[in-house]
Protein backbone atom coordinates (compact mmCIF):
# COMPACT_ATOMS: atom_id res chain seq x y z
CA UNK A 1 0.00 0.00 0.00
CA UNK A 2 2.82 2.39 0.92
CA UNK A 3 4.68 1.38 -2.26
CA UNK A 4 1.70 2.51 -4.35
CA UNK A 5 1.23 5.70 -2.35
CA UNK A 6 4.67 7.14 -3.11
CA UNK A 7 4.32 7.16 -6.93
CA UNK A 8 0.83 8.65 -6.57
CA UNK A 9 2.12 11.48 -4.38
CA UNK A 10 5.04 12.02 -6.75
CA UNK A 11 2.72 12.27 -9.74
CA UNK A 12 0.46 14.66 -7.84
CA UNK A 13 3.39 16.92 -6.90
CA UNK A 14 4.68 16.85 -10.48
CA UNK A 15 1.25 17.76 -11.81
CA UNK A 16 0.90 20.64 -9.33
CA UNK A 17 4.39 21.87 -10.22
CA UNK A 18 3.58 21.90 -13.93
CA UNK A 19 0.31 23.74 -13.30
CA UNK A 20 2.10 26.39 -11.23
CA UNK A 21 4.79 26.70 -13.89
CA UNK A 22 2.11 27.17 -16.54
CA UNK A 23 0.47 29.96 -14.51
CA UNK A 24 3.85 31.65 -14.01
CA UNK A 25 4.58 31.47 -17.74
CA UNK A 26 1.17 32.83 -18.74
CA UNK A 27 1.57 35.62 -16.18
CA UNK A 28 4.93 36.85 -17.49
CA UNK A 29 3.88 36.65 -21.15
CA UNK A 30 0.83 38.80 -20.37
CA UNK A 31 3.00 41.31 -18.50
CA UNK A 32 5.57 41.48 -21.30
CA UNK A 33 2.83 42.13 -23.85
CA UNK A 34 1.37 44.91 -21.71
CA UNK A 35 4.83 46.39 -21.14
CA UNK A 36 5.27 46.76 -24.91
CA UNK A 37 1.83 48.22 -25.62
CA UNK A 38 0.29 51.54 -24.45
CA UNK A 39 -0.94 53.02 -22.23
CA UNK A 40 2.06 53.24 -19.88
CA UNK A 41 1.96 54.41 -16.28
CA UNK A 42 4.97 56.74 -16.21
CA UNK A 43 4.30 58.06 -12.69
CA UNK A 44 4.38 54.61 -11.13
CA UNK A 45 7.39 53.69 -13.28
CA UNK A 46 9.53 56.56 -11.96
CA UNK A 47 8.39 55.80 -8.43
CA UNK A 48 9.66 52.23 -8.82
CA UNK A 49 12.90 53.50 -10.40
CA UNK A 50 13.48 55.53 -7.26
CA UNK A 51 12.64 52.63 -4.95
CA UNK A 52 14.54 49.90 -6.80
CA UNK A 53 17.43 51.95 -8.16
CA UNK A 54 18.22 55.08 -6.18
CA UNK A 55 17.37 53.70 -2.74
CA UNK A 56 19.51 50.62 -3.41
CA UNK A 57 22.50 52.72 -4.45
CA UNK A 58 24.07 53.12 -1.01
CA UNK A 59 23.89 49.38 -0.29
CA UNK A 60 25.36 48.56 -3.71
CA UNK A 61 28.27 50.99 -3.28
CA UNK A 62 29.19 49.77 0.21
CA UNK A 63 28.86 46.10 -0.77
CA UNK A 64 30.83 46.61 -3.99
CA UNK A 65 33.69 48.35 -2.20
CA UNK A 66 34.09 45.65 0.43
CA UNK A 67 33.70 42.80 -2.07
CA UNK A 68 36.39 44.33 -4.27
CA UNK A 69 38.73 44.68 -1.29
CA UNK A 70 38.11 41.12 -0.14
CA UNK A 71 38.67 39.76 -3.66
CA UNK A 72 42.00 41.62 -3.84
CA UNK A 73 43.05 40.21 -0.46
CA UNK A 74 42.20 36.66 -1.48
CA UNK A 75 43.82 36.86 -4.91
CA UNK A 76 46.99 38.40 -3.50
CA UNK A 77 47.52 35.40 -1.24
CA UNK A 78 47.16 33.10 -4.27
CA UNK A 79 49.13 35.15 -6.81
CA UNK A 80 52.10 35.57 -4.47
CA UNK A 81 52.61 31.80 -4.50
CA UNK A 82 53.01 31.82 -8.27
CA UNK A 83 54.94 35.08 -8.53
CA UNK A 84 52.15 36.72 -10.53
CA UNK A 85 51.15 39.66 -8.36
CA UNK A 86 51.23 41.85 -11.47
CA UNK A 87 48.06 40.09 -12.65
CA UNK A 88 46.05 41.41 -9.69
CA UNK A 89 44.08 43.82 -11.88
CA UNK A 90 43.17 41.05 -14.32
CA UNK A 91 42.03 38.72 -11.55
CA UNK A 92 39.90 41.31 -9.77
CA UNK A 93 38.42 42.76 -12.96
CA UNK A 94 37.45 39.45 -14.53
CA UNK A 95 35.97 38.00 -11.35
CA UNK A 96 33.82 41.08 -10.74
CA UNK A 97 32.75 41.68 -14.36
CA UNK A 98 31.96 38.08 -15.26
CA UNK A 99 30.71 36.62 -12.01
CA UNK A 100 30.61 38.43 -8.67
CA UNK A 101 29.16 41.73 -9.88
CA UNK A 102 25.99 40.38 -11.54
CA UNK A 103 25.35 37.62 -8.99
CA UNK A 104 25.88 39.64 -5.80
CA UNK A 105 23.96 42.64 -7.16
CA UNK A 106 21.01 40.37 -7.98
CA UNK A 107 21.07 38.77 -4.52
CA UNK A 108 21.18 42.20 -2.86
CA UNK A 109 18.24 43.38 -4.98
CA UNK A 110 16.26 40.27 -4.08
CA UNK A 111 16.71 40.96 -0.38
CA UNK A 112 16.12 44.72 -0.56
CA UNK A 113 13.60 45.26 -3.37
CA UNK A 114 12.31 41.85 -4.45
CA UNK A 115 11.07 40.87 -1.00
CA UNK A 116 9.38 44.25 -0.50
CA UNK A 117 7.64 44.05 -3.89
CA UNK A 118 6.44 40.52 -3.17
CA UNK A 119 5.11 41.46 0.26
CA UNK A 120 3.39 44.60 -1.08
CA UNK A 121 1.58 42.79 -3.90
CA UNK A 122 0.81 39.86 -1.60
CA UNK A 123 -0.87 42.17 0.93
CA UNK A 124 -2.85 43.83 -1.86
CA UNK A 125 -3.97 40.42 -3.12
CA UNK A 126 -4.84 39.26 0.40
CA UNK A 127 -6.87 42.41 1.14
CA UNK A 128 -8.73 42.20 -2.21
CA UNK A 129 -7.19 45.48 -3.40
CA UNK A 130 -6.27 43.86 -6.72
CA UNK A 131 -9.89 42.74 -7.16
CA UNK A 132 -10.94 46.33 -6.40
CA UNK A 133 -8.68 47.58 -9.20
CA UNK A 134 -10.34 45.15 -11.60
CA UNK A 135 -13.79 46.31 -10.50
CA UNK A 136 -12.75 49.89 -11.39
CA UNK A 137 -11.67 48.74 -14.89
CA UNK A 138 -7.96 49.19 -14.02
CA UNK A 139 -5.69 46.43 -15.30
CA UNK A 140 -3.76 45.25 -12.19
CA UNK A 141 -0.89 43.80 -14.22
CA UNK A 142 -0.43 47.02 -16.19
CA UNK A 143 -0.76 49.15 -13.04
CA UNK A 144 1.25 47.05 -10.55
CA UNK A 145 3.57 44.66 -12.38
CA UNK A 146 4.64 46.41 -15.58
CA UNK A 147 6.23 49.46 -13.85
CA UNK A 148 8.18 47.17 -11.52
CA UNK A 149 9.24 44.93 -14.40
CA UNK A 150 10.47 47.88 -16.48
CA UNK A 151 12.24 49.52 -13.53
CA UNK A 152 14.00 46.28 -12.57
CA UNK A 153 15.22 45.66 -16.12
CA UNK A 154 16.73 49.16 -16.24
CA UNK A 155 18.06 49.44 -12.69
CA UNK A 156 19.53 45.93 -12.49
CA UNK A 157 22.24 46.41 -15.18
CA UNK A 158 22.99 49.95 -14.00
CA UNK A 159 23.45 48.86 -10.38
CA UNK A 160 25.57 45.92 -11.55
CA UNK A 161 27.83 48.32 -13.43
CA UNK A 162 28.14 50.53 -10.34
CA UNK A 163 28.85 47.52 -8.10
CA UNK A 164 31.55 46.27 -10.47
CA UNK A 165 33.18 49.68 -10.89
CA UNK A 166 33.27 50.36 -7.16
CA UNK A 167 34.60 46.84 -6.56
CA UNK A 168 37.42 47.38 -9.07
CA UNK A 169 38.48 50.59 -7.35
CA UNK A 170 38.16 48.88 -3.96
CA UNK A 171 40.53 46.19 -5.17
CA UNK A 172 42.87 48.89 -6.51
CA UNK A 173 42.87 50.63 -3.11
CA UNK A 174 43.94 47.46 -1.31
CA UNK A 175 46.49 46.56 -3.99
CA UNK A 176 48.15 50.00 -3.98
CA UNK A 177 48.07 50.98 -0.31
CA UNK A 178 48.39 47.56 1.32
CA UNK A 179 50.50 45.56 -1.14
CA UNK A 180 52.44 48.43 -2.78
CA UNK A 181 51.33 47.43 -6.27
CA UNK A 182 51.71 50.11 -8.93
CA UNK A 183 48.34 51.65 -9.81
CA UNK A 184 49.20 51.88 -13.50
CA UNK A 185 50.22 48.21 -13.54
CA UNK A 186 46.89 47.27 -11.89
CA UNK A 187 44.77 48.94 -14.58
CA UNK A 188 47.14 48.04 -17.42
CA UNK A 189 46.86 44.36 -16.50
CA UNK A 190 43.08 44.66 -16.45
CA UNK A 191 42.96 46.44 -19.81
CA UNK A 192 45.07 43.74 -21.43
CA UNK A 193 42.93 40.89 -20.09
CA UNK A 194 39.31 42.06 -20.01
CA UNK A 195 37.70 41.66 -23.42
CA UNK A 196 34.43 42.83 -24.93
CA UNK A 197 32.96 39.34 -24.48
CA UNK A 198 33.49 39.59 -20.73
CA UNK A 199 31.50 42.82 -20.62
CA UNK A 200 28.75 41.23 -22.71
CA UNK A 201 28.56 38.27 -20.33
CA UNK A 202 28.22 40.57 -17.33
CA UNK A 203 25.49 42.58 -19.07
CA UNK A 204 23.54 39.50 -20.17
CA UNK A 205 23.69 38.08 -16.67
CA UNK A 206 22.51 41.33 -15.08
CA UNK A 207 19.51 41.57 -17.44
CA UNK A 208 18.61 37.89 -17.02
CA UNK A 209 18.89 38.04 -13.23
CA UNK A 210 16.79 41.20 -13.03
CA UNK A 211 14.12 39.60 -15.20
CA UNK A 212 14.03 36.40 -13.13
CA UNK A 213 13.89 38.33 -9.86
CA UNK A 214 10.99 40.58 -10.76
CA UNK A 215 9.14 37.71 -12.47
CA UNK A 216 9.25 35.34 -9.52
CA UNK A 217 8.70 37.99 -6.84
CA UNK A 218 5.67 39.58 -8.52
CA UNK A 219 4.10 36.38 -9.85
CA UNK A 220 4.41 34.52 -6.54
CA UNK A 221 2.40 37.21 -4.76
CA UNK A 222 -0.03 38.00 -7.60
CA UNK A 223 -1.00 34.33 -8.00
CA UNK A 224 -0.94 33.37 -4.31
CA UNK A 225 -4.70 32.67 -4.27
CA UNK A 226 -4.64 30.76 -7.58
CA UNK A 227 -1.92 28.23 -6.81
CA UNK A 228 -2.67 24.53 -6.52
CA UNK A 229 -2.09 25.07 -2.77
CA UNK A 230 -3.55 28.57 -2.19
CA UNK A 231 -2.12 30.83 0.53
CA UNK A 232 -4.26 33.28 2.53
CA UNK A 233 -3.87 35.73 5.39
CA UNK A 234 -0.78 37.20 7.02
CA UNK A 235 0.80 33.78 7.26
CA UNK A 236 0.26 33.28 3.54
CA UNK A 237 1.96 36.59 2.72
CA UNK A 238 4.96 35.69 4.87
CA UNK A 239 5.20 32.24 3.29
CA UNK A 240 4.93 33.49 -0.27
CA UNK A 241 7.53 36.21 0.36
CA UNK A 242 9.97 33.75 1.89
CA UNK A 243 9.35 31.29 -0.93
CA UNK A 244 9.88 33.99 -3.57
CA UNK A 245 13.18 35.13 -2.06
CA UNK A 246 14.52 31.58 -1.73
CA UNK A 247 13.37 30.43 -5.16
CA UNK A 248 14.69 33.60 -6.84
CA UNK A 249 18.10 33.14 -5.24
CA UNK A 250 18.33 29.49 -6.29
CA UNK A 251 17.09 30.17 -9.82
CA UNK A 252 19.63 32.98 -10.24
CA UNK A 253 22.50 30.73 -9.18
CA UNK A 254 21.28 28.06 -11.59
CA UNK A 255 20.90 30.63 -14.40
CA UNK A 256 24.41 31.88 -13.62
CA UNK A 257 25.82 28.44 -14.33
CA UNK A 258 23.80 28.06 -17.54
CA UNK A 259 24.83 31.46 -18.93
CA UNK A 260 28.47 30.90 -17.96
CA UNK A 261 28.46 27.50 -19.66
CA UNK A 262 26.97 28.94 -22.85
CA UNK A 263 29.18 32.04 -23.03
CA UNK A 264 32.47 30.78 -21.64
Amino acid sequence: MNALRLPTELLSETRNGLINLGMLSAFIFQCLYKALTPPWNSGNFFKQMDFIGFKSLSVIIVAGAFVGMVVALQFHATLVRFGSVGLMGSAVGLSLIRELGPVLTALILIGRAGSAICAEIGIMRNDNQIDALESMAIDPQRYLVVPRLSAFLICGPLLTAIFTTVGIFGGCFISVFLFDLNQAAYFHSMANTVQFGDLVMGFVKSVAFSFLTVWLCTASAYLMHQRTSPLFGAEGVSKVTTSAVVSSSIVILFADYIISALMV
